[in-house]
């Protein structure tokens, strides 16, 4: 019972790390805490989509399908407090316009944005709501599930497989971005791999896709900076949700 009560604790600490949702008080919070927390990023993910979806599906009764993406993506910014977003935004800044690695993760840790932050912020939202506005509304909402899941996972093979390389104690993404034991990575696996596995053959076209990009931008990083930051991991999710859904309609217009 007292380990049952201490992975709820976990799972929503992760919840409270990642979105805007109320928690209870009292979590018992330590970097150690947070970290074993990384287990259940993705099933944050099935939160975040289950959520974004309800929405989509209950503004398709009212508006054109469009704007019940856009609706659905606002949902999804006010959850999470664009705390994914913000972390491509600084990527797109630090390695557009940083030389080496101290000058990128300068430029990274500035919280303003810049040319190529806004730029890569813009381009990912319009082909996002593109991507989603293309997919059949019926099966949305499981697609969504699917994508947040999968890819707060590969954010998670990240911090398994790579150093962070941040020597301060400054940024917010620290403690849940040291290391991931084999039973937490098999974990989040489970909660990732479940709502892939219920979309068939599509949803493994998104995941193959999503998984693709984070090993092109997972070796981008180790060559440029010698591992990721805090803002690499949003990075990787929102790029690999995109690449998921991307995956999926490449897939069915086969």
């Amino acid at each position: 019972m007292r380990h049952a009560a201490d992975e709820l604790r976990l799972m929503l600490m992760a919840v409270q790390y990642f979105t805007r949702l109320p928690v209870p008080r009292g979590l018992g919070y330590s970097d150690t805490r947070l970290n074993d927390a990384v287990r259940y990023f993705p099933l944050v993910g099935i939160v975040v989509g289950l959520l974004t979806g309800s929405v989509f599906l209950l503004a398709l009764r009212v508006f054109p399908q469009m704007l019940a993406v856009l609706l659905a993506m606002l949902a999804g910014v006010l959850l999470t407090g664009a705390f994914h977003e913000d972390g491509l935004a600084d990527t797109c800044d630090g390695f557009g316009g940083g030389w080496d690695k101290a000058q990128i993760l300068a430029i990274m840790k500035d919280s303003r944005i810049g040319s190529y932050g806004a730029l890569g912020l813009m381009l990912a939202l319009a082909l996002k709501s593109a991507a989603l506005a293309a997919l059949p509304a019926a099966q949305f909402l499981p697609i969504a599930i699917a994508a947040h899941a999968w890819s707060r996972f590969m954010a998670v093979t990240v911090i398994a497989t790579q150093r962070y390389v941040r020597d301060d104690d400054t940024a917010r993404a620290r403690p849940a971005a040291q290391n991931v034991s084999h039973a937490g990575l098999t974990c989040a696996a489970v909660f990732a791999l479940a709502p892939v596995a219920g979309l068939g053959l599509t949803g493994m076209a998104g995941a193959a896709t999503a998984f693709v990009l984070r090993l092109l931008l997972g070796k981008y990083f180790h060559r440029r900076i010698g591992g990721y930051t805090g803002d690499c991991l949003g990075a990787i999710q929102q790029v690999t949700e995109i690449g998921f859904y991307l995956g999926l309609l490449a897939w069915t217009s086969i």
